[in-house]
């Protein structure tokens, strides 16, 4: 194992592995800093931080946020900041992993923040636009509570990510740490999970094994989808400024019906899939659209395109679902968009 140095800036990254912090880890390391990846690999993949494995600014940790003994051995390192992205995601995953998204949002946030308060840290609690739960308000700013139910369906992916960002709130402002939330919406990009249940990845992989597409309802509930590096970049700008538990949504205010989404993947794979419609498994909130003008007045904005962002993250699926030689042929990278299309992503009258 590779010696820690005690003297070196260093950065905590909780849930690294997933697409999510490992493009993350690779943003941070690029800019010069030393990570420490932790996760426990419930959800994220070995395979999203090979890349940086043997690299002497980068050091990965198989263990639980929750176990309060496994984050001993990260006590009196001087952390600069410490991102909690540790939590399992996903509808799909609520009925399985629900004990895990209530005790990560709970006791493994309480853990990181203590961490946070004994390192002096930066602090940044990766909450959900799932707090908002079905919205009757729109867009949803930051001072929106939200409609949602405590013993609903979705309530432990909901409900944790409300307990985890007020306890985030209190350690703010009775503990004196620097903490900011973040309010991800729809966010998709390199390193999604090839199994993964959500619409982006689930439908890429769909579409790149020429399988019907599923799609619950009929298809016209709306998101907003944003690519991985304008949350990055929302990361940034949330830690530049100190806070005392602020809250900042972070997504795109493109709304977009779940079938233009389809169109748009259609288009960017040049697949011949076709949808299937099936009957919704849990209660699906109808739209999600975020008010961003808190992040904007940062200087913050979305710079990468829904189809620009699309053609990147198919090209990355197909080569780790097809491998390198079938990913090589005929990959459109610069997919021609029809104005049918780029017209079908804007923003729903509220």
């Amino acid at each position: 194992m590779k010696p820690l140095n005690f003297n070196l800036k260093r950065v905590l990254i909780a849930g690294g592995a997933g697409c999510l912090g490992s493009n993350l880890v690779k943003h941070l390391i690029a800019q010069g800093n030393h990570v420490d990846c932790i996760d426990n690999l419930i959800t994220g993949k070995a395979s999203n931080i090979a890349p940086f494995r043997k690299l002497p600014t980068f050091r990965f940790h198989n263990g639980d946020i929750c176990d309060s003994d496994f984050l001993r051995k990260f006590e009196g390192i001087n952390y600069a900041s410490i991102y909690n992205l540790a939590c399992p995601t996903g509808v799909p995953n609520i009925a399985k992993l629900g004990e895990h998204m209530l005790m990560t949002s709970s006791v493994g946030t309480l853990n990181l923040l203590k961490l946070a308060q004994q390192a002096r840290a930066k602090y940044l609690f990766a909450s959900s636009a799932e707090v908002y739960g079905d919205p009757g308000v729109f867009p949803q700013s930051e001072s929106y509570h939200g409609d949602v139910d405590p013993v609903g369906p979705r309530s432990a992916y909901e409900e944790g990510k409300r307990f985890g960002e007020s306890l985030t709130k209190y350690f703010a402002s009775c503990h004196n740490v620097d903490a900011r939330i973040v309010r991800i919406f729809n966010t998709y990009g390199p390193n999604m999970s090839l199994h993964e249940t959500r619409v982006v990845p689930a439908m890429l992989r769909s579409m790149i094994l020429e399988e019907p597409v599923t799609i619950y309802g009929n298809g016209q509930n709306t998101r907003s989808f944003q690519y991985v590096d304008d949350l990055i970049s929302g990361f940034d700008h949330c830690m530049s400024v100190n806070c005392r538990g602020d809250v900042f949504n972070i997504g795109s205010e493109d709304e977009i019906s779940i079938m233009e989404l389809f169109e748009a993947c259609k288009e960017v794979t040049g697949s011949n899939s076709l949808p299937c419609f099936v009957e919704h498994f849990i209660d699906d909130h109808k739209r999600r659209r975020p008010d961003t003008s808190r992040m904007r007045a940062l200087g913050w904005k979305p710079t990468v395109s829904l189809h620009q962002g699309l053609a990147i993250s198919y090209s990355d699926m197909r080569r780790r679902l097809l491998g390198k030689a079938a990913a090589r042929r005929k990959v459109p990278l610069k997919p021609k968009i029809s104005p049918q299309i780029v017209n079908a992503t804007v923003r729903l009258a509220s």
